[in-house]
């Protein structure tokens, strides 16, 4: 085995390489996870449990309706369209019992979003939320998807609870617009008609592809990630060997806030929490923050995983604050950097370090993680996962001294097959078996990874080249700052010119006072020349900022 610099900062207890090929399939994984810890708690929602032993049974049962009465067949696609449910894990598993392709989607797409996802993956069956259901009618006639199956926010709460549930989301907080499918069918239904229908065990190999993971589409329309059985196995794998000096089987709460739908919490909650027996306390809407805390006090979780904004709003709750964080061991930061200033409150409130992590939709997704015994570093994502490569290259495609900047490429079994059907945009991102990740890094001579910032959004200032990153860092750390976002625009010069859009904790905050601040920390050219004020920063479904959105605010004000 080749020696790698990062080998030195893994924990005693972490292999270097670890068993990616254990298990054939996701299904194979799955079927012995449920029969390991049966009467264990395996999902939790709105203070409703699900056993292991009961996620077996009744996504079973959906796997058996989709071949029998839907007469799916092996690799058809089907669409998952809701938020953190009981439903989701039940449809997820059972669709890749029947030999599935899932299909994640984001239940806040618009109509055009929808169609272009659904039409490019091919779906034969959409499982959709009712309440994004009248933006499915608008596209109906558009896509080819056969079946639509609608649920209801408390069709697995029980017959009460669920009833009561379902008329006050309906009826009293005008949560569903009305819509009208013809032939649409009802998750409850399929979940009974195929209790009494024979399920068929389907064979399936490692190569086998298991999801379409859309990517965020920050270039362009987004574009379908295949990924194998193998790849998100290998990720589990990976994981599951970097979190052994924490957690133990069958011990572990995880409070998952972060969308099921969204492939951090995919692989690391749904999945590789399920493979150790842990009882995963899913949150449907993580922007009520004081329900969202409510439930956590709840637990004693032992496991979060968030993004920046998300760890940023918790600490900006005294509520918050004022938890028991006994239990708690484990907190895993990525989709975006978590801030300084961000990570050193985190700890200090509770005790536990945000170990961040990286990855890409594309990486199934984790590459990169800073040790979870204690030894993080603020500032760096880690170093990467056993069986993980990674190196820095410049324009040319030659790859850097260690220490200098470049673009981060990743080898791996957690590697994408490629984009789904689209054999050019694959091409372009990769480099024999290397995948070229379009963000911009450093390479430490200990092994520790820093990213810059994103390829095509750094700034380019008089020739200098300014990191957005970096810029936020300084300006995040202000005590009258809550959020910020940093962008570069044109200005009449032929370079371009620094700008942050701020929402300030103190409405007293001037732009004097952000400029002044970053003068102290920033040379010249790095410091904001405008700075902008708002009530909320433009977000993606994960809470990570969108700063090509802001710069669309920005063009749309000038």
């Amino acid at each position: 085995m080749q020696d790698f610099p990062w080998f030195k900062q893994y924990p005693p207890s972490v292999a270097k390489e670890v068993d990616v090929n254990a298990y054939n399939s996701l299904v194979d994984l799955f079927e012995e996870s449920v029969k390991k810890y049966g009467n264990g708690i395996a999902y939790e929602c709105m203070g409703k449990t699900l056993t292991f032993k009961q996620v077996d049974e009744l996504s079973k049962n959906f796997a058996a309706y989709l071949q029998n009465e839907l007469k799916m067949k092996k690799g058809d696609r089907i669409a998952i369209q809701m938020p953190n449910l009981l439903q989701y894990p039940i449809v997820m598993f059972g669709a890749l019992r029947a030999g599935m392709i899932v299909v994640n989607t984001n239940p806040l797409y618009t109509p055009s979003e929808m169609k272009h996802q659904f039409n490019d993956a091919q779906v034969d069956t959409i499982v959709i939320l009712a309440n994004f259901a009248s933006n499915l009618q608008k596209i109906r006639g558009e896509i080819k998807a056969k079946h639509i199956i609608i649920s209801q926010i408390g069709d697995m709460l029980g017959g009460l609870k669920g009833g009561i549930v379902n008329f006050v989301v309906k009826h009293i907080k005008k949560m569903v617009p009305p819509y009208q499918i013809d032939g649409a069918l009802n998750l409850k239904d399929a979940f009974s008609k195929g209790a009494s229908m024979s399920f068929r065990h389907e064979e399936m190999v490692a190569s086998d592809a298991a999801f379409l993971q859309y990517t965020g589409g920050t270039t362009g329309v987004s574009k379908g990630a295949e990924l194998t059985h193998a790849n998100i196995i290998a990720n589990m794998q990976q994981i599951s060997a970097w979190m052994t000096p924490k957690l133990k089987e069958n011990r572990e709460t995880v409070i998952t806030a972060l969308p099921l739908y969204h492939i951090f919490a995919l692989t690391v909650n749904c999945l590789a929490m399920l493979k150790i027996g842990a009882h995963n306390v899913l949150i449907t809407n993580p922007r009520d923050m004081p329900a969202f805390i409510k439930e956590m006090s709840k637990h004693k979780f032992s496991v979060i995983t968030g993004v920046n904004t998300l760890y940023n709003g918790l600490l900006n709750q005294e509520a918050f604050r004022n938890l028991d964080f006994s239990s708690l061991r484990v907190a895993v930061g990525g989709g975006m950097a978590v801030q300084k200033a961000v990570a050193e409150k985190w700890k200090k409130v509770t005790g536990v370090p945000i170990a961040e992590g990286y990855g890409l939709t594309e990486t199934s997704p984790v590459a990169t993680c800073n040790p979870i015994d204690g030894t993080e570093r603020i500032g760096s994502i880690g170093v990467p996962l056993p069986n993980t490569q990674i190196k820095a290259i410049d324009d040319d495609g030659n790859e850097v001294p260690i220490g200098e900047k470049g673009e981060l490429c990743i080898k791996g079994p957690q590697v994408m097959r490629g984009y789904w059907n689209k054999p050019e945009e694959t091409k372009q991102v990769f480099d024999g078996d290397w995948f070229k990740t379009g963000d911009i890094g450093i390479i430490e001579a200990d092994g520790f990874v820093k990213i810059v910032d994103r390829k095509k959004e750094m700034i380019l200032v008089s020739g200098f080249n300014v990191y957005p990153n970096e810029v936020e860092d300084v300006i995040a750390a202000h005590d009258k700052v809550l959020e910020v976002g940093v962008i570069g625009i044109a200005d009449d010069k032929s370079t371009e010119k620094v700008v942050a859009y701020v929402v300030p904790k103190d409405n007293g905050l001037t732009d004097k006072e952000v400029i002044a601040h970053s003068k102290q920390h920033l040379t010249n050219y790095k410091v904001p020349k405008e700075v902008y004020f708002v009530n909320e920063l433009p977000k993606s479904n994960v809470g990570k900022i969108l700063r090509r959105k802001i710069k669309e605010m920005h063009e749309g004000k000038s």
